[in-house]
């Protein structure tokens, strides 16, 4: 991967792009999410063995280099967590950040610790008087129903020159495509086996913005150029049992090594409000 700046820099023309996570970069957020661990588990020692990264290791390390120190910075979605996996990194940016605003319809987000002010609701609840220079959709996008209207408000209260990350799961890979035909009752029980997701975290889908061409189209709409736009192999389906994972990491390797893409992807886009 191409190594990047320590801070994001600000576009100086239409064809300037944001470049991916580094190996360093990725090295580093691994480093810091293992610090306190004498001894690591069979899962990141075999993702390392295979040299494969999560997309929430990805997302991650985008994350913690676009959080600059002092800025303003909404997560919208947030839940209970910043990132789930990694409590190191949400302690480390809730101290960088000037700012660190939760947006959640969902009462969980006041059990978030990391943020420095809670809002239970909807973006649109938020005032506009202080605009963000980096607003984050960790796995949320997936949920939204009606996704202009979204992106209107994100766009009211996001600095001009501010970006916004979404990170969700791609419409078209095996396991939304699954979702969609699965009833939602079911859902709960299938992730509480795969992924030990608790109920109070598991939402309807819509899948109304899952495509690169949907978000592309949604946020340049909305004032939003796209600034950096990538594919990110998930194999993690079946990560939670070693047989398995190990599998699904064979195949990822197998597949890439002829030039073959893996199914089950993640999108990671960035853009910037003009």
């Amino acid at each position: 991967m191409t190594a990047l700046a320590p801070d994001p820099q600000r576009p100086t023309g239409p064809d300037h792009r944001i470049t991916p996570p580094s190996a360093a970069e990725l090295a580093g957020l691994l480093e810091l999410k293992h610090l306190r661990s004498h001894h690591l588990g069979w899962s990141p020692r075999l993702r390392a063995r295979f040299g494969y990264h999560t997309p929430d290791e990805v997302y991650e390390a985008l994350v913690r280099r676009m959080v600059a120190p002092g800025s303003a910075w909404l997560d919208v979605g947030c839940g209970r967590h910043l990132f789930p996996s990694n409590t190191p990194l949400a302690a480390e940016l809730t101290r960088v950040a000037g700012r660190l605003v939760g947006v959640d319809p969902d009462a969980n987000v006041q059990e978030n610790p990391f943020v420095h002010e809670a809002v239970r609701g909807f973006v649109a609840d938020l005032p506009t008087e202080q605009a963000f220079q980096l607003v984050t959709l960790r796995m949320v996008a997936e949920h939204v129903e009606r996704p202009d209207e979204l992106v209107a408000d994100l766009a009211a209260r996001t600095a001009p020159g501010g970006f916004v990350l979404i990170y969700t799961v791609n419409r078209w890979s095996p396991v939304p495509l699954i979702t969609s035909l699965v009833p939602f009752s079911l859902h709960q029980p299938i992730k509480r086996v795969l992924w030990r997701t608790e109920k109070k975290d598991t939402f309807p889908t819509a899948f109304r913005m899952n495509t690169r061409a949907a978000l592309r189209r949604i946020f340049e709409r909305g004032g939003f150029d796209e600034r950096g736009f990538w594919y990110l192999d998930d194999c993690r389906a079946f990560a939670r049992f070693r047989p398995t994972a190990f599998l699904e990491l064979s195949l990822w390797r197998a597949l890439k090594s002829v030039g073959l893409s893996y199914p089950e992807t993640c999108l990671l886009g960035v853009y910037q409000r003009r």
